[in-house]
């Protein structure tokens, strides 16, 4: 298991965000939003996880947007790659995957929030935030997913137990 070192949060501190993904609309898209907000500075970006992993030690961040599907180094190996490096850094993944079996994936990688690329424009920042004052986060859709598998998952279990 991976220890995290939380940075202090205060809500005078600016969060240094580097953003991970191959897509360069992606990313000035994110840097556009988050350069509105006057506590989210992004400091880096990067168009795989092998370069995101080199911008670590000079960057700093507080915070990483990474993507699941990318060239070289897919995100949740990034992911795990961070948290062994640097777990003091919140890990956000903003993907398109709904499949339980990538959030799995990347929760047990040690991120601390998954977002769906589609849900990005009402629920981003919230993200951050939540993230930012040590909770974690889940694409609200994402959170019926699971839940409905683990009532059906309960379900099975139980006609099976009584079979």
């Amino acid at each position: 298991m991976v220890t995290r070192k939380k940075r202090k949060d205060t809500s005078a501190d600016t969060w240094r965000i580097v953003i991970a993904d191959d897509h360069f609309l992606i990313r000035e898209g994110l840097r556009s939003i988050l350069e509105g907000e006057d506590n989210l500075q992004v400091v880096g970006e990067a168009k795989d996880g092998m370069e995101l992993l080199f911008l670590l030690d000079e960057l700093k961040p507080d915070l990483v947007l990474l993507d699941i599907s990318m060239p070289n180094l897919q995100g949740i190996e990034t992911a795990r790659l961070v948290k062994i490096r640097h777990p003091e850094v919140n890990i956000l993944i903003l993907t398109m995957h709904q499949e339980r079996e990538f959030v799995i994936a990347a929760v047990s990688a040690g991120v601390e929030g998954y977002l769906l690329k589609e849900d990005a424009p009402q629920d981003l920042l919230s993200a951050i935030q939540q993230i930012r004052h040590g909770k974690g986060f889940l694409s609200p859709i994402l959170g019926k997913t699971l839940e409905e598998s683990h009532r059906l998952l309960n379900w099975a279990l139980k006609f099976a137990l009584d079979s």
